[in-house]
């Protein structure tokens, strides 16, 4: 028996990928000339298909004035719409043909925090030994939600159960105090208690946007650990700042703008430089809230993954909070 498949709406809706091809090229160069140059065709070919795919939409999709062109409203939107699909397709080609290069590839997702306060700073080192191991970083908050077509090899992160899959190695624990710099605690120095940390600018660390599979602790909250109440509506002179992002809170921190809880494996490096200091001695550790190295199953025995797990471990052995039964792996 034959069996027949119905029309797909959608792809029969579609213009010429041609036609749209054309089109997004004389659209960013508004010339036919360089869109036909950009394209290695000919000028003829171009307004061919443009022609043609105005008619597919029935509407005017330039303006046309002897060799320039302007988009119309139509165009506009339709342009806005096609280079995106296009940039889209681009990068799914080149993530597919840089698997089948040779250098080794490896994809580690984490925060966009420790990616730019603990990895950016280290990395150099393990390229230094690693010249042939090509790592693509991808940052988010939500790891429960991945993009499609993203399958990271490593995550590093906190997880409150195992990922299908894959197996996790525990790294280190959470030991947070507040910090803010030298210069701002020289005009401030009320914030050397915990009661004058009340008067002065908190930076904090919202949750909204942070989809974290771990409890979130801001100010209320560290605050709590000393049986405080945090004036979080602030005096005349003095505000309580949130945002979602930590990586914002650390530079309105070295901008001398208040002061911000300071995760200690992201702002240790910073605290050594002088950079930061604690105004205050009292921080809180979490001994059970656990980071972790979380790796596919698959990649185990891969030596792109062999490496990158032994550089880690051998940074990670360096941190005054890292689990004791990891830097012995």
């Amino acid at each position: 028996m034959v069996k027949h498949v119905e029309p797909d709406r959608v792809l029969v809706k579609m213009p010429s990928l041609r036609a749209v091809k054309s089109f997004v090229a004389a659209a960013k160069y508004q010339n036919f000339t360089r869109a036909a140059e950009a394209l290695c065709v000919t000028q003829a070919a171009i307004s061919r298909q443009i022609r043609e795919l105005e008619a597919h939409l029935g509407v005017e999709l330039f303006t046309r004035s002897g060799r320039a062109v302007e988009l119309t409203e139509a165009g506009n939107i339709f342009y806005d719409a096609a280079y995106l699909s296009f940039v889209n397709i681009a990068q799914a080609a080149e993530r597919i043909r840089s698997t089948s290069v040779s250098k080794k590839q490896l994809t580690i997702c984490c925060t966009p925090a420790f990616s730019a306060l603990w990895l950016s700073r280290r990395l150099p080192t393990f390229f230094a030994v690693n010249p042939d191991i090509n790592l693509n970083i991808v940052t988010t908050e939500n790891f429960l939600h991945m993009e499609p077509g993203v399958h990271p090899d490593v995550f590093i992160n906190k997880i409150a159960g195992p990922r299908e899959g894959y197996h996790s190695i525990p790294l280190f624990h959470d030991l947070i105090y507040p910090v803010c710099t030298p210069n701002y605690l020289e005009k401030n120095k009320h914030i050397n208690t915990l009661e004058g940390l009340q008067e002065t600018v908190l930076l904090n660390l919202s949750p909204y946007g942070r989809a974290q599979i771990a409890e979130h602790l801001d100010w209320s909250v560290w605050f709590s650990f000393f049986d405080i109440e945090p004036n979080i509506r602030g005096h005349i002179t003095t505000h309580f700042f949130n945002a979602n992002d930590y990586n914002m809170l650390v530079q309105m921190m070295l901008n001398n703008q208040g002061v911000s809880l300071g995760w200690h494996h992201l702002i240790d490096p910073l605290v050594k430089e002088g950079k930061l200091v604690m105004p205050v001695s009292k921080s809180v550790e979490f001994k059970e809230k656990l980071h972790y190295l979380t790796y596919a199953e698959n990649k185990a025995n891969s030596e792109p993954f062999i490496r990158f797990k032994k550089w880690l471990l051998d940074h990670i052995q360096c941190e005054s909070t890292a689990v004791k039964t990891t830097v012995s792996k």
